[in-house]
């Protein structure tokens, strides 16, 4: 059976209820008290355009990818029809993940003209477009963006077989064994007769199988390769990448300048937007995300820390920094405060599928915007507004400079977000309270855990958990506020609604 995604509807009815959230799987869980390495803890989440992929990097460098199941592992394969008829179908309406491949993206480096450590903690993810039945995927730390190419292919591998268990015929046993002899041990004669072999033969025995037989087997094996490096760019660290509609190209921001690149071309770059003032006293706010409008490919947005959005057309000029339309809040020009700008910071923004409107992050809000509409948000969602009395608190432990991202569900009606407390807030437009829903990112304790497994030599998110779920996850509006445990990656499935989160070192995946 091919897994089933539902496609959410292009209009909110009044009258439907709020989505009612559940948990569905979690990676790279752990046990109670166990430390958590600080190159384990996960800093990027992306889904892949059609959804049976997704992404995950990590401070370490390394970037772990996931597939949905392919069908041979679901549950009517394992059940009777009545057995089935009596499980909840809710729970074959998602996808589920399974482990695919992992490789190490980037390593640590240093700029000797600058010494300066550049860590290799994994920024962003983005996927390309497939051209063939490979996956390609970009990957940035603060400096260097790769283009990564992964493939599946099969290896020929050689497997040892108990003949007491294995049935071989003599003259298959005997091209066994020619094709498994060095040449050292290969005996020859003149006479090109093998004595050994020819009484072995009339035995119908042979002397690789008084101990063992080998036989050659297909395996699937899934390479990862490094195509492009897109290096020396970048004065500052990089915050976002974003691919762009026509396959062909993508930006890299930093805090000053967007560049934009051409995927076959590794050696130079456009620099279309430069915020960097002549003299850098003068500087009153910088770049904090970016993101290339879904379909139409002359059309780019980026936030800054002042709380604007502008939205760019790079038909108008070759350097956009002028030409940009602002979207920005009218109503947060009022009475300002010390904590008024770095709250109103933005650090994340999303697109629509449809490019219509703009998501976007603050510290405090999440809001939608139409790009059609320049003067406020048509919708405001509050998150942190309960810790306003605590903003002198949150600055001395550089808590109110906690970046957290967000997403939205391929309807369009449906937006996500984290907080502190590992909680996922979740909220509709136009359906439910304005509150939404919130979801601690946790493991059930009713969960038993599997063995702890040794930590690869790469990333420890390949130990996973299922649950086949009943019961909301959903929490009421009181619950206690912890600055150590924040959720601040997430990810939309494109086609369903499925929400891939990150906390700590574990990947969560709930559904509805």
């Amino acid at each position: 059976m091919n897994l089933t995604t539902r496609q959410p509807s292009s209009r909110a009815s009044p009258s439907r209820p709020p989505l009612e959230w559940k948990f569905s799987q979690v990676f790279g869980d752990r046990s109670p008290g166990e430390d958590i390495e600080d190159v384990d803890l996960i800093s990027a989440v992306e889904f892949e355009k059609s959804g049976d992929y997704v992404a995950v990097g990590d401070r370490g460098g390394r970037v772990v990818i996931f597939e949905t199941k392919d069908g041979k592992d679901t549950a009517d394969q394992h059940y009777s029809r009545n057995q089935l008829e009596q499980l909840d179908f809710v729970s074959l309406n998602h996808p589920e993940y399974q482990y695919k491949t992992e490789f190490q993206s980037h390593e640590p480096e240093f700029d000797y003209l600058k010494s300066v450590e550049i860590e290799e903690k994994i920024n962003k993810l983005k996927w390309c477009t497939r051209p063939n039945g490979s996956l390609f995927i970009l990957s940035t730390n603060d400096k260097t963006i790769k283009l990564w190419k992964v493939t599946d292919q099969k290896v020929k591998k050689a497997k040892e077989m108990d003949p007491r268990h294995q049935v071989v015929s003599s003259e298959n046993a005997l091209l066994a064994e020619r094709s498994f002899m060095s040449e050292q041990d290969i005996p020859s004669f003149v006479t090109g007769n093998y004595p050994e072999w020819k009484e072995t033969v009339a035995n119908n025995t042979f002397p690789s199988q008084e101990l063992h037989s080998k036989i050659a087997y297909n395996e699937d094996t899934t390479y990862a390769r490094c195509r492009r490096v897109y290096a020396n760019a970048h004065d500052f660290n990089i915050n976002s990448i974003s691919n762009n509609s026509d396959g062909e190209t993508f930006i890299s921001a930093d805090d000053l300048r967007i560049n934009l690149w051409n995927l076959e071309i590794s050696n130079q770059s456009f620099n279309i937007i430069d915020m960097k003032p002549s003299n850098m006293e003068d500087l009153t706010e910088v770049i904090t995300s970016a993101e290339f409008h879904p379909i139409h490919c002359n059309l780019l947005a980026y936030s800054s820390s002042r709380g604007f959005i502008r939205l760019v057309d790079m038909r108008q000029s070759a350097l956009c920094d002028y030409s940009a339309r602002i979207l920005q809040d009218a109503e947060c020009q009022g009475s300002r405060s010390f904590f008024t700008e770095i709250v109103a910071s933005i650090s994340d923004i999303k697109f629509s599928l449809d490019g219509r409107h703009i998501l976007s992050r603050d510290y405090m809000h999440l809001k939608l915007w139409d790009i059609h509409m320049d003067s406020s948000p048509v919708a405001t969602f509050k998150i942190h507004d309960h810790l306003r009395p605590k903003l002198c608190d949150l600055y001395n432990n550089d808590s109110i400079f906690d970046k957290f991202e967000c997403c939205i569900s391929g309807d369009g009606l449906h937006f996500a977000t984290g907080s502190y407390s590992n909680l996922l807030r979740i909220f509709s437009h136009g359906v439910g309270t304005e509150e939404g829903s919130t979801v601690e990112a946790s493991k059930d304790p009713n969960r038993k855990p599997l063995p702890r497994a040794r930590r690869s030599s790469l990333s420890n998110l390949t130990r996973g958990f299922h649950k086949q779920g009943h019961g909301s996850t959903s929490l009421g509006n009181e619950f206690l506020w912890n600055s150590s445990s924040k959720l601040q990656y997430l990810a939309w499935h494109p086609c369903t609604y499925l929400i891939a989160c990150a906390s700590g070192n574990s990947l969560f995946f709930y559904y509805a």
